[in-house]
């Protein structure tokens, strides 16, 4: 992801120089087709705003707190599980959200945008009182990353919201995410990816190859 959104202009001006492509697929929900799609299928297309749950593990986190877990045993839980890092920091403090949205902005709206110019809020101050009060509200806490270009910015966020039932996001259990994307042409575009884990990770990497190919046969040698 650092590649991505701190030198995206320049890797890709070098990899057309050589030739050859620049691809990333993976760096945000795994290997559901985020970029490729905006790249192959939306040409034309202006994205206006998106709006997703894009952390699994924050989101395994407070799916098992509606279960009755404490935060420190769902952090533990991520973590024996292989989907939190000995230091789960950067996803509950909102950092891999942060950089998600940099890179789908920076990508997507052609805007270069830094994690450190996401307004940024972890879930570390969410209770477990919190997460079953909102279910019996009919309601959820998700960790919630947002974009939109107003007036030729872009303001980004990304911060716990307890959202309702009549949300798209409200569904999302355990590690999966999901995006919605609001065009100038074809309305709103949502795109849900259900328990992801390595093996879709292996093939965002593996498609990327496979596309690198088919643009760029030449490569081969």
């Amino acid at each position: 992801k650092g590649p991505l959104v701190h030198g995206y202009r320049e890797l890709n001006d070098l990899a057309e120089r050589h030739q050859t492509a620049f691809r990333f697929e993976s760096t945000v929900m795994d290997g559901a087709p985020i970029f490729s799609l905006w790249r192959e299928a939306l040409v034309g297309v202006e994205l206006q705003s998106f709006r997703g749950v894009l952390n699994s593990t924050t989101n395994l986190i407070l799916t098992r707190m509606e279960q009755g877990y404490t935060f420190q045993e769902c952090v533990d839980y991520a973590q024996s599980i292989g989907i939190a890092e000995s230091d789960p920091s950067g996803d509950i403090d909102g950092w891999d959200a942060a950089v998600k949205i940099a890179a789908l902005v920076t990508v997507l709206m052609g805007s270069p945008l830094k994690p450190q110019e996401v307004t940024r809020v972890g879930i570390r101050s969410i209770t477990l009182d919190q997460v079953q009060s909102a279910n019996l509200e009919d309601k959820r806490w998700k960790l919630i990353c947002e974009a939109e270009q107003v007036e030729g910015e872009v303001q980004a966020s990304v911060r716990p919201e307890k959202i309702s039932i009549d949300d798209p996001l409200y569904g999302l259990n355990g590690t999966s995410s999901a995006v919605t994307f609001k065009t100038d042409t074809l309305g709103d575009l949502t795109i849900t990816e259900q328990d992801p884990g390595p093996h879709t990770t292996a093939y965002g990497l593996f498609a990327d190859m496979l596309n690198a190919l088919r643009d760029y046969p030449s490569s081969i040698d």
